[in-house]
């Protein structure tokens, strides 16, 4: 056992390597993909109501106003999105343990990169076919961005020393970020491009030229979509600079410090105080306010908490916790479940926030925005005390003591069977490999530990 130890220590002891970064780059893109293309959907679906949803009469611009695509539509657009991540986290996870990170986190790209070109490039020409055709695509997207978010993690984590396996994961994470901005960027650009270069109003009600407008993100001569998109997403690239992207980098830097655990519960407790401090004065002030600096400022600390803590921890402690034979299953499970929540949220939210009078503007009345704060307020709360109860410190252990722990959890469970025996057998012969490479020279043991990498097809399964 000795030299095993030696190995596995060696893993957990390596100082930072060129490696280390450019594993963070090749896990990190995956996530940016991911958050490029969910968040690229709400000014999109600007543009797509004023080329499938115009009023009658209003075909040269000038009738009733422009069409809107309805609240029910766009949570579907986004809905199905998350769905698909569901599913993804689930079935790529598990594919993740049996078949190889590398291989499978291959497939998981390019799935998403087949689902984007086929989400802008629609064969059809009507409303309800091009609705379909989005949504089929989106669920595709989703299925890929579900899938990529448990291999990033996994494939970080067993690469990273335990030195700096928090920040290094967060690193990853951090890349969603980057992806929101990007995604703001272009719309802006593209929708600034179209304003200039056409200057004039075009038919708004266009389904003959659903198939080009399609190509070039809806964008089909409705002027007026164009300045709602820019400002929807220049909206996001402000949050995405202001918090998202701070409260990315604040917790790599407190990552190895402060612990996972209790950086969880400081953002759970940050982000009940904020969206406490929006609900309480809304209905009375900030419902007219809502541009004011004071509400922005809210609620970009609101979005930089969650950064900080939860959202980030969330994607680090699965990574650390289970065992190595069925990280990836986990990690995808967990994952799974943070998307459903998400579903459950975008829909629910937009449904609760709506006012109680809300059936003569259209849609089902709702609690209102300031009920529908304090639940989401009282949800954090929830998991600060969930936290606070279930979840284990993993900061500056090596995998191979969480995996220890949750053996030896397992053995007191079921009356101290032998529960470790078979990730045992998993990983004996690959630590054969590694330790006659360990006996050469450290050049060969370092080529080892990247051979055997999760990139490659495994970090050594324990």
């Amino acid at each position: 056992m000795a030299p095993r130890i030696r190995v596995l220590a060696a893993l957990d002891q390596a100082r930072t390597q060129y490696y280390h970064f450019k594993a963070i780059v090749i896990a990190g893109m995956g996530l940016f993909t991911d958050s490029y293309d969910l968040f690229c959907i709400s000014p999109v679906m600007k543009i797509f109501g004023r080329v499938y949803y115009a009023p009658s009469g209003s075909v040269d611009g000038s009738g009733s106003g422009p069409g809107v695509t309805p609240p029910a539509v766009v949570s579907a657009t986004v809905g199905v999105a998350l769905l698909g991540a569901v599913a993804g986290n689930v079935v790529f996870g598990a594919l993740g343990d049996r078949v190889g990170r590398r291989r499978v986190y291959g497939a998981c790209l390019l799935l998403m990169v087949c689902s984007s070109v086929g989400s802008g490039l629609s064969v059809c020409r009507t409303r309800r076919c091009a609705l379909a055709s989005l949504c089929f695509f989106r669920f595709l997207l989703g299925v890929g961005v579900g899938g990529d978010y448990p291999l990033s993690a996994t494939i970080m984590s067993e690469f990273a020393n335990r030195r700096t396996r928090g920040a290094f994961i967060a690193a990853v994470f951090s890349m969603q970020g980057f992806g929101i901005l990007v995604s703001s960027a272009v719309t802006m650009a593209v929708a600034a491009a179209f304003d200039h270069y056409t200057g004039y109003p075009a038919p708004l009600d266009t389904p003959e030229c659903a198939d080009l407008t399609w190509r070039i993100i809806l964008m089909a001569g409705a002027v007026n979509a164009f300045q709602e998109a820019f400002n929807v997403a220049k909206f996001q690239a402000v949050i995405a600079v202001a918090s998202t992207i701070p409260g990315y980098f604040a917790a790599m830097l407190l990552i190895e410090r402060a612990g996972r655990r209790r950086l969880q519960m400081a953002g759970f407790l940050l982000m009940a105080v904020f969206l406490f401090a929006l609900a309480g004065p809304y209905d009375g002030y900030w419902r007219d306010h809502a541009k004011t600096a004071g509400y922005i400022v809210l609620y970009s600390l609101t979005f930089f908490s969650a950064n900080l803590g939860p959202n980030t921890t969330t994607f680090i402690l699965p990574a650390e916790l289970f065992p190595a034979r069925f990280r990836s299953t986990c990690h995808g499970l967990s994952g799974a479940a943070g998307k459903l929540g998400a579903l459950v949220g975008s829909i629910g939210f937009l449904w609760a926030s709506q006012q109680k009078d809300g059936a003569a503007a259209g849609h089902l009345p709702g609690i209102g925005m300031m009920y529908a704060l304090f639940v989401l307020g009282g949800i954090c709360l929830l998991g600060l005390a969930l936290t606070y109860a279930f979840t284990p410190e993993t900061m500056t252990r090596s995998l191979e003591e969480n995996e220890s722990s949750v053996q030896a959890q397992s053995q007191v469970g079921d009356g101290g069977s032998d529960a470790g025996n078979g990730s045992d057998g998993l990983r004996f012969h690959e630590l054969n490999v590694l330790m006659e490479a360990a006996t050469k020279s450290p050049v060969s043991m370092a080529s080892s530990h990247l051979s055997m990498s999760p990139i490659l097809p495994h970090r050594m399964s324990l």
